[in-house]
């Protein structure tokens, strides 16, 4: 019965934080990737709430692990780290040429529950939650000489 209702949870699809911002890098730059959780849905450490058989059950989701798609081919994961922003981030990808890369983050779950408020009880298993995908846009830069 727990088991379906975690099954039954609406978890956070996660989304890909990017720098630069606006969607927008540039080939042989160092692109930093952050997962964030929106607001709908249930992110880890927040508790979905319902009643079973007469008895509030809260079951509240935890982070198991990220896989980081960049669009390009390449993909990192299952990791366990959200990433961050420039220049502390630890989720960097340098793409190699220019394109529209469709970027994505799926985030693995597993969880907890507990019945009227006792002590926590972890739950034998984990879904993996496709994140929102974005389209990032890989430009190319060209210097130029110009006489004044």
């Amino acid at each position: 019965m727990i088991l379906d209702e975690f099954h039954k949870t609406t978890f956070a699809r996660p989304t890909a934080s990017i720098q630069p911002v606006g969607l927008t890098t540039l080939v042989n730059l160092p692109t930093y990737y952050e997962l964030r959780w929106p607001a709908r849905g249930f992110e880890p450490g927040e508790p979905d709430s319902t009643t079973l058989v007469g008895r509030r059950v809260d079951i509240e989701p935890v982070f198991v692990s990220a896989t980081y798609i960049f669009g390009d081919g390449e993909a990192l994961g299952p990791v366990k780290t959200l990433g961050g922003p420039h220049p502390t981030g630890d989720v960097i990808h340098t793409y190699r040429s220019k394109m529209v890369a469709p970027v994505q983050i799926n985030a693995t779950y597993s969880g907890r529950f507990r019945v009227d408020g006792g002590a926590w009880i972890t739950i034998p298993d984990t879904v993996t939650i496709q994140g929102t995908p974005s389209n990032l846009t890989v430009a190319e830069a060209r210097a130029r000489l110009y006489q004044n």
